[in-house]
């Protein structure tokens, strides 16, 4: 009858312990900055941010396309800057008015304008939603539903910023 005891108090329960410690689902995701260029909250993949500066002076280079507003000297190296507002088809912000956001994408840094930059976030991969196939916007991959529910978000594609 001992015997039978001892077994019942060290039964090993095959059924769901709820005692016992749970996995938690892990949900992946990234961190993006997120800024503002004409009331369009974007954001792009901080692996891809080098710097973020607000005095900055851009030297103009002739003949190159509207929204490649000219070259920056950072510390030695030279990198073009792109105004990101005129490169959507909006007008530009006055000089002095933009913060410099300095990317680098595979091996290659450019400099791009924005109005403001508000913040670094983690947002889920999942989250993130393709932009519609015959859409005619190629620097955008993407658009999400920010987590503090402040907005929509639109993913910049850095591959296609850098496409002439």
């Amino acid at each position: 009858m001992k015997a039978v005891q001892e077994e019942a108090l060290f039964q090993i329960s095959s059924e769901y312990d709820e005692t016992a410690p749970q996995e938690e689902e892990v949900i992946e995701s990234r961190k993006h900055l997120i800024f503002v260029t004409d009331n369009l909250k974007l954001g792009l993949d901080a692996e891809y941010v080098v710097e973020i500066l607000n005095h900055h002076t851009v030297t103009y280079l002739p003949m190159m396309p509207d929204y490649i507003r000219g070259i920056f000297n950072m510390r030695g190296q030279i990198i073009p800057i792109m105004d990101i507002r005129q490169r959507l088809g909006k007008l530009p912000l006055e000089d002095g008015e933009s913060l410099l956001v300095v990317l680098n994408y595979n091996e290659t840094q450019i400099g791009i304008l924005v109005d403001s930059v508000e913040s670094m976030i983690d947002i889920p991969k999942d989250s993130i939603v393709p932009i519609p196939s015959r859409s005619a916007q190629k620097l955008v991959s993407g658009m999400c539903t920010l987590p503090d529910g402040s907005g929509t978000m639109l993913v910049l594609d850095c591959e296609q910023l850098l496409e002439p």
